[in-house]
């Protein structure tokens, strides 16, 4: 009776959590990527960066951004204009940005997560789809609780490491460039913290092109 009844909770918690899942690359052999900038605050004021997005919308290229809470109230209005272009997509990065939401009770996850969705849909009027934990730090738990939210979680295919002042603009488009392929979800900073991103992007964009990459938003291949 023990071993079945054993049984029975292995096949039930196989059931119910079967479907949790970490995305980190477009489901195609397109050569599609999708441009992911991360926009957060933490102990410090932070401000979007204008070079990269003003960049993009000149372009008229799609990206998506996934916000945190303390910046969205921060730069609101900037964040809605550019909402407003039809190019961005904004996405959930928890409201605190906690680098490690895996530490969290169930209920301080939930709570930061849903504070968060609801100052998007007072910027967007739409409830995100998409969820990335700070840091890219999460566990098993996290992970199904954030999607029984109602998210897929996404990730990168590749860190581009522009948070580090070390990186040269020429170093990041090199590794951009060398470590692309049909389907990369690519991640940067918008926040004033991808140091060199603002000066690579352009050059990235026009060799990623130049190669026969289309630029799109999570939506487009995520459902």
């Amino acid at each position: 009776m023990k071993k079945l009844t054993f049984i029975l909770l292995l096949l039930i918690s196989s059931f119910l959590f079967s479907n949790a899942e970490v995305i980190t690359m477009l489901k195609t052999d397109d050569k599609a990527v999708a441009l992911t900038f991360d926009a957060c605050e933490t102990k410090t004021p932070s401000y979007l960066d204008h070079k990269i997005t003003d960049f993009l919308v000149s372009q008229k290229i799609p990206f998506t951004l996934f916000v945190s809470g303390k910046f969205i109230e921060r730069n609101f209005q900037d964040l809605k204009n550019l909402y407003n272009t039809g190019l961005v997509s904004i996405q959930n990065h928890s409201y605190n940005h906690n680098n490690h939401m895996e530490l969290l009770s169930e209920e301080e996850i939930k709570e930061d997560v849903l504070k968060n969705e609801n100052l998007i849909i007072k910027l967007t009027g739409i409830k995100p789809k998409y969820f990335r934990f700070p840091a890219g730090n999460y566990d098993e738990k996290a992970l199904r609780l954030v999607e029984s939210l109602g998210y897929k979680v996404v990730h990168w295919t590749f860190p581009s490491g522009d948070p580090d002042k070390k990186i040269t603009k020429e170093m990041l488009i090199d590794h951009v460039i060398r470590n692309t392929k049909p389907g990369s979800i690519l991640i940067f900073h918008a926040n004033g913290r991808g140091y060199k991103t603002g000066e690579a992007l352009p050059e990235i964009v026009r060799i990623l092109k130049q190669k026969g990459y289309r630029f799109v938003r999570l939506e487009d291949y995520l459902f």
